[in-house]
């Protein structure tokens, strides 16, 4: 998969893959679209301090990156796992620029370089881990996470994410209360969060998109 770095108009960085013609981000602004949707839509908005995240398409690590800053800030305890079927390389993590300070520098080092399925701790209070295969290829535990960032390309590029059965299995591995929150606001997405059992939100999108989705598990 060819991947090109470019800046988005917050002057984050994100990756254009030209095999697909998409980006990992929106190029309204990576990290103010994945603040918006991800941290401020999902991870504040659930009320405990000890939560399980799961991220289908870990990609630039950049969701774990900002949900690891608000672990500190915010005093919580976050156990990590981080779902990518096309990892970056070292040296493409290196020309991306997330990072504010030397710790979250080696933060999101150790990320991109940690082994697969092998959980890690990154600080006190945060505990990484990361698959490197295809989403539909791996067990799920029941009743698992109590968060889900569902951050996959769009449905036009991997349709196979997106379906009823996948949203299925999502719901299954969240606990009650737990939040799903996407980029993805089309009709068909919402159906089938809503067919499986999941209470959904049209929410306000981030620049550059009009809505997103909030999905829960009552």
């Amino acid at each position: 998969m060819e991947r090109k770095v470019i800046l988005t108009e917050d002057g984050s960085s994100t990756l254009y893959v030209s095999d697909i013609d998409e980006c990992y981000h929106s190029t309204h602004g990576a990290v103010q679209e994945s603040e918006h949707i991800f941290i401020k839509a999902a991870l504040e908005h659930h009320a405990s301090k000890r939560l399980s995240v799961l991220e289908v398409g870990f990609g630039t690590g950049l969701n774990a990156l900002l949900t690891f800053r608000a672990s500190q800030k915010y005093g919580l305890h976050v156990t990590y796992t981080g779902i990518e079927k096309y990892p970056l390389t070292l040296d493409e993590a290196k020309q991306l620029n997330y990072a504010c300070t030397d710790q979250e520098r080696e933060v999101f080092r150790c990320m991109h370089a940690a082994p697969f399925s092998v959980s890690g701790q990154l600080s006190s209070c945060f505990y990484f881990s990361k698959l490197c295969t295809d989403f539909l290829d791996i067990s799920l535990p029941f009743e698992a996470y109590d968060i889900v960032y569902m951050d996959a390309f769009s449905p036009e590029k991997q349709p196979e994410l997106w379906t009823q059965d996948s949203m299925k299995r999502l719901y299954d591995s969240m606990r009650i209360g737990g939040i799903l929150t996407t980029y993805c606001a089309k009709g068909y997405v919402r159906r089938n969060l809503q067919s499986v059992g999941f209470v959904v939100e049209r929410l306000p999108g981030p620049p550059g998109k009009r809505e997103m989705l909030r999905a829960t598990k009552r």
